[in-house]
């Protein structure tokens, strides 16, 4: 007990800092994020609709096989002409996860209410071991 109170400080900082560390895990989980087995399985069973959001030469070095390419910086012009039926899954997807949160929250303000990013973004979808395609 002598150890808690000589050294709150620390303990507070050691907290905080464990805190802070855990928040974009809880944040990314509550965002919609997509393991790569479960987009398979949206895309088999739902019909997911799958948008890859990486620059042209980036889709073309690997996609997956039926994914549609639209760049983040052009997702809030094209994705409503692209993707009509906003009541099917939306999976978003780039090379490490990153964009693709960017690009769902976009979606979410088009009103795509079942979009959804996949964690890890091609980097996951390769480590599981899933085809690609090569343009």
């Amino acid at each position: 007990m002598k150890f808690i109170l000589d050294n709150w400080m620390l303990i507070a900082v050691v907290l905080s800092a464990g805190v802070m560390l855990l928040m974009p895990v809880l944040q990314g989980a509550g965002q919609g994020a997509l393991t790569p087995d479960a987009a398979v399985q949206l895309m088999n069973h739902q019909k997911a609709v799958l948008v890859d959001v990486c620059e042209p030469a980036e889709f073309a070095a690997g996609h997956v096989l039926g994914a549609k390419n639209i760049p983040l910086g052009q997702l809030d012009q094209k994705l409503v002409t692209t993707v009509k039926n906003k009541a099917l899954p939306l999976i978003l997807i780039c090379q490490s996860g990153a964009r693709s949160g960017r690009a769902l929250s976009i979606a979410k303000k088009l009103g795509y209410e079942q979009a959804q990013s996949l964690a890890g973004g091609m980097s996951a979808w390769r480590s599981a071991n899933l085809p690609i395609v090569k343009a």
